[in-house]
């Protein structure tokens, strides 16, 4: 398939507070490898696009204070293509971004939106249904996203609605529905024509431009004043920022569309954006306990997932059932698994500490 006028951008700017204390503020999740494979994730999202887009189409955004890291753990992708946003504004200004300045460079171009922290098992067929995205968005004004067939009712994921077939590819997207409570998430998974939103986007310039000029009217107009790839472009988008709306794609642009169609996926993916996401793909011993290290000892445990910064260092665990116990130079959590989406609240109180700050 001809790619030069395919193109990447990989979103890497969270800062992963529910990965507390292994991921802070200073080197968020994405730049760790958090399942113990050898490569990062941001590195693993790098690794499996690259067999479809060449590096020089490959972006990066991320905040201003990660582009050194991003920079050494991907010193494939150009310098130039690693791009800081001065302030979080959410999903759609960074995507407004990147369209800015890739369409500067190719107005043919057909984009892939990736997050940098996923993990996708399955990357043959994630890289088929990526091509089949291309080849759709290269001829249609439709926005893509790739749904993953739900194998749970989970209340933390964004969830899509769809209707007819086009083909036996893709279909009309109804409905985005983020994050439902139980009982409704057991409704869509029982209904079968629901899947979740994995915040994998394909689309061509033309068509997001498009959409975002009828949708978001003044950020586009707030990001048409600056010059892209050029001296001025940094001066400018320094200025723009914080006054720009902060509002995610999902909800500024996919929700509202009318052209969104979803192409189901069965990618073996997983958002990983808890701890007991990482405990569900890691490997477990006969007690069901994950961990790495040859020197922690369990005693009346199962369930379990345990990460030492030092593996030189021992650890004995007696009488744990379903617990996190997540060990860093700086700090240490022990928390049962149910509590994972209380993470981000810990944090919240830990900051609120003397000298608090030092421990994010």
């Amino acid at each position: 398939m001809e790619n030069k006028n395919q193109y990447c951008v990989i979103m890497a700017g969270g800062i992963g507070s529910r990965f507390w204390p292994m991921s802070t503020q200073k080197n968020p999740k994405q730049f760790q490898d958090i399942l113990g494979t050898g490569r990062t994730m941001i590195q693993q999202t790098f690794d499996r696009i690259s067999k479809l887009i060449p590096a020089e189409n490959i972006f990066v955004i991320t905040n201003k204070e990660y582009i050194d890291i991003s920079h050494q753990q991907l010193p494939q992708v150009p310098l130039e293509n690693i791009v800081g946003e001065p302030v979080m504004k959410n999903t759609a200004a960074c995507n407004l971004y990147m369209l800015n300045k890739i369409e500067q460079k190719n107005p043919a171009a057909n984009i892939i939106i990736l997050p940098a922290d996923h993990l996708i098992l399955k990357e043959d067929i994630f890289l088929k249904k990526v091509e089949s995205a291309f080849e759709i968005t290269k001829e249609n004004d439709y926005l893509i996203t790739l749904g993953i067939k739900p194998t749970r009712p989970d209340t933390g994921y964004g969830y899509i609605q769809f209707m007819d077939k086009k083909n036996e590819t893709y279909f009309k997207v109804k409905t985005f529905t983020e994050k439902p409570d139980l009982e409704i998430a057991k409704t869509f998974l029982e209904s079968g024509d629901f899947l979740w939103n994995a915040g994998i986007f394909i689309w061509n310039v033309k068509s997001i431009k498009k959409a975002f000029e009828e949708l978001l009217p003044e950020m586009t107009q707030q990001f048409s004043e600056c010059e892209y790839n050029s001296d001025a472009e940094n001066e400018c988008i320094e200025k723009i920022y914080p006054k720009v709306n902060k509002i995610s794609i999902d909800n500024g642009i996919l929700e509202k569309a009318k052209n969104v169609y979803v192409i189901p996926a069965d990618l073996g993916w997983s958002d990983l954006g808890t701890w007991t996401s990482v405990y569900e793909n890691a490997a477990k011993d006969d007690n069901q306990n994950a961990f790495k290290s040859k020197h922690i000892l369990t005693y009346n445990s199962t369930g379990t997932i345990i990460k030492l910064k030092n593996n030189n260092k021992a650890a004995i665990i007696d009488g744990l059932e379903d617990y996190i116990v997540i060990d860093t130079e700086k700090a240490l959590l022990i928390c049962p698994k149910d509590n994972d989406q209380l993470i981000k609240d810990y944090v919240l109180e830990l900051k609120n500490f003397k000298k608090g700050e030092k421990f994010m």
